[in-house]
């Protein structure tokens, strides 16, 4: 039924939008059919944009670079989270850091990438890097610090050792946060992403890509097309995660 009324509501807002197409309710130049998208990505996957560069290759591209970015973020953000969620004296000296540091975009950080990595995957990555870094680091901590210490405690009792409490309490405690943060940082990511490819590319792939170079030939419909396939892509991955978290987190 969850599923019946995703579909109804996604149609209802079709059908809307083509009605308010048909009906000329705003600039007739501005407005982008719901059949006419349907034709643009039909066109983008057949003809590409630029011409023999397909729709699916700008979304594994696209989808390529997000993956690498966050992996990173993963790999750093997740044992400074652990070590700021249960560590006092971490927390107190890296926390001002991460604090100065988090809420500068990741698109303010374009020049530097582009002047530190070149235009390309480097900067790209680094982008995205930055994006789903710091979800990832404030969810991981928040996670380790949620957990119950009465449970470290039990575990300290029953004789078990420093690697019981990680393995058995901290790990298992904070992973629904953790795995939450990944959530947010790859969504940032993805939207990072698609602003980066704005700048250019040398590999002539992307979905950010993809869209300015119909914006300048002015061709709105595979402007619209590309955000579609945006979405498209992005549901993908919140499926994927969400088959994820069911395996992870199937104990609770």
């Amino acid at each position: 039924m969850n599923r019946l009324r995703a579909l109804c509501s996604i149609a209802a807002a079709v059908c809307l939008w083509q009605l308010v197409c048909v009906l000329g309710a705003g600039p007739k130049a501005a407005l982008i059919s719901p059949l006419e998208v349907g034709a643009a990505l039909a066109e983008l996957c057949v003809n590409g944009m630029p011409p023999g560069n397909l729709l699916p290759l700008h979304a594994l591209y696209s989808l390529g670079r997000v993956l690498t970015g966050v992996l990173l973020a993963v790999l750093l953000g997740g044992p400074l989270g652990l070590a700021l969620g249960a560590s006092p004296s971490a927390r107190r000296a890296l926390s001002p850091l991460v604090d100065f540091l988090r809420p500068v975009p990741p698109l303010a950080w374009i020049p530097l990438a582009i002047v530190w990595f070149g235009i390309g995957f480097g900067s790209a990555v680094f982008l995205i890097f930055l994006g789903a870094f710091f979800p990832i680091v404030l969810g991981t901590c928040s996670g380790v610090r949620g957990v119950d210490p009465l449970l470290v405690d039990a575990v300290r009792t029953l004789g078990g050792g420093r690697r019981d409490i990680w393995l058995k309490v901290l790990l298992p405690g904070a992973m629904p946060s953790v795995l939450t943060g990944i959530k947010v940082g790859l969504g940032i990511g993805w939207m990072t992403l698609v602003a980066a490819e704005f700048t250019g590319v040398r590999q002539g792939y992307g979905l950010g890509y993809m869209i300015m170079s119909a914006r300048d030939l002015q061709r709105l419909d595979l402007v619209v097309a590309g955000m579609v396939g945006i979405g498209l892509v992005g549901l993908a991955l919140e499926c994927a995660l969400g088959c994820l978290y069911k395996h992870l987190l199937r104990w609770q």
